[in-house]
């Protein structure tokens, strides 16, 4: 197994440690950052250790193999995703691309929860730099970096306003994270919807190949 199999938890133990929350075997991502878990043993899936960390009725996301976790867990849903990485630089032009700010906060989870409710959060923007597409003064496309390893970077919250797709922003915007990641010799990597074929396509055009498939496996904490 590689560290991308267990995305999680290794971004828990590095790059991302000062977000982690937990135990020597399980950790999540601190609420109000995003509702991430992870465990060094997936099999194993110990999440009750996080009982000091969670609340009743918190809903928390596992990335890779659907975990068997205990019985004051519930299974609420799955999404089946593709997971990508890319090696290489696009040559797509990025004139209107810029990087975001703390000013840009209330614009960036306006946009992101119309598109993608769910997964970005007011304290998301602090795992890593994320970047935007402005109209007329209006923020109508953005992505950034989520969870961030010891050599590998996630490109996440990859969202254009439905008034203003068809026109190449999203290719900006991840081409733009791309070539920043591998300039300092980090591989970018993404998880997209395996049933979003379009979306596919797009980042196979950017130079992104599959490399599995990988669970999104959302669970609510129903007592401890």
């Amino acid at each position: 197994m590689t560290i991308l199999d267990n995305p999680v938890w290794h971004a828990l133990q590095t790059v991302h440690r000062a977000f982690a929350q937990g135990s020597s075997t399980a950790q999540r991502y601190q609420a109000g950052v995003l509702q991430l878990m992870g465990a060094a043993d997936m099999k194993a899936a110990p999440f009750n250790e996080l009982s000091d960390w969670l609340q009743v009725g918190e809903k928390l996301y596992t990335v890779g193999d659907v975990p068997v976790l205990p019985a004051n867990w519930q299974y609420i849903k799955q999404y089946d995703c593709l997971q990508m990485v890319c090696d290489t630089k696009a040559n797509v032009p990025q004139p209107d691309v810029v990087k975001l700010e703390n000013a840009n906060l209330a614009d960036m989870l306006t946009l992101v929860n119309l598109v993608q409710p769910g997964f970005f959060y007011a304290q998301t923007p602090l795992l890593g730099d994320y970047f935007g597409i402005f109209q007329s003064g209006r923020l109508v496309a953005m992505a950034g970096e989520r969870m961030r390893i010891d050599g590998y970077t996630e490109v996440s919250a990859v969202v254009t306003h439905p008034d203003f797709t068809g026109r190449g922003y999203a290719q900006q915007l991840v081409a733009q994270v791309v070539a920043k990641n591998l300039d300092k010799g980090v591989l970018p990597f993404l998880h997209v919807n395996a049933a979003n074929e379009r979306a596919v396509k797009v980042y196979e055009k950017l130079g992104f190949r599959t490399r599995r498939g990988v669970a999104f496996s959302q669970f609510e904490l129903m007592s401890k």
